[in-house]
């Protein structure tokens, strides 16, 4: 029988192959446990058509985060901290404060994980924050920290 893989399953393939098995196999084993379908010409049809959305849903998201992208390179934020003896920052800015202003000066939501900050800012000035925000596009915003 053949069988279209809908996971990996060991030692037989990966996702999306057509493999040949044993009858007993794929009835007690492979279909049961939704691992594979049967390779008929209407699940290969339905199977790429299904295959065709996904494509169309990610190239959507992509551009959605090219857009977002663009308007956050565009924009900035600032944030204020103390300033200790001769002008040196009292503490410093990490991801979460970034993340709240970025809420509350541009009105985004954007969770802190997606800002990429080695370390937390330290100096006065202005910073180049990188956030990634599809695994394809990278945005740069411009972070202001200023004395308060």
């Amino acid at each position: 029988m053949d069988i279209v893989l809908l996971e990996d399953v060991k030692a037989l393939g990966k996702k999306g192959q057509i493999v040949k098995v044993n009858d007993g196999y794929a009835r007690n084993f492979i279909l049961p446990k939704k691992l594979g379908i049967e390779a008929t010409s209407k699940n290969l049809n339905d199977l790429k058509l299904q295959k065709a959305n996904e494509e169309k849903v990610v190239a959507e998201q992509l551009q959605e985060a090219r857009d977002f992208g663009a308007k956050l390179s565009e924009s900035s934020v600032t944030l204020s901290i103390k300033a200790g003896e001769g002008g040196r920052a009292f503490g410093s800015v990490s991801g979460k404060e970034i993340s709240a202003a970025i809420k509350s000066q541009l009105g985004y939501d954007l969770d802190k994980k997606k800002l990429v900050l080695p370390e937390p800012l330290k100096t006065f000035g202005s910073h180049e924050v990188p956030i990634k925000l599809h695994k394809d596009v990278t945005a740069k915003l411009i972070v202001k920290v200023v004395e308060s």
